[in-house]
């Protein structure tokens, strides 16, 4: 593991705060253009971190979107399928306990994140691309309003 501060990730990266909680900062959008309406870039990527102990909004977008692990610690990624169904995966590269590097979203997913005892970089891939209009936030009241069979 990094001897470098989340402080330290923030400066290098030049990551800014992200509505969700966390910071980010996008690193790459394509100049072609999926074939949907409103008109999107093909794929969007970004830089996103994640504090020691931090979880995130409960959000989805509207594509589907691809965790990638970088550094830092393992990250909870917590999802609620359109549907209703609850799942966890975690994001890092502890194999051997069932972390994984890579994950998809699907769109439409709801999902928070939260890392553990230490921060944790990740890249996200959107496609097609990224837009902010794609973004929904929500809280876990409202989802258990939406999904009373679940407990979070």
């Amino acid at each position: 593991m990094t001897k470098l501060s989340s402080e330290d990730v923030l400066r290098i990266l030049d990551l800014q705060p992200h509505p969700e909680g966390g910071a980010y900062r996008e690193t790459y959008r394509s100049k072609n253009q999926a074939n949907v309406d409103p008109q999107r870039s093909v794929c969007t990527a970004i830089y996103f971190l994640v504090q020691a102990h931090q979880k995130t909004e409960w959000h989805r977008v509207t594509y589907d979107e691809m965790y990638h692990h970088y550094a830092g610690t393992i990250l909870d990624v917590l999802l609620i399928s359109p549907d209703g169904v609850f799942e966890k995966h975690k994001l890092g590269d502890d194999l051997e306990t069932g972390a994984r590097p890579q994950l998809l979203i699907p769109g439409g997913y709801w999902q928070s994140v939260q890392a553990h005892d230490f921060w944790v970089l990740v890249g996200c891939t959107v496609s097609p691309g990224f837009d902010f209009s794609d973004f929904e936030l929500s809280n876990e009241a409202a989802l258990k309003k939406q999904f009373p069979h679940l407990s979070f």
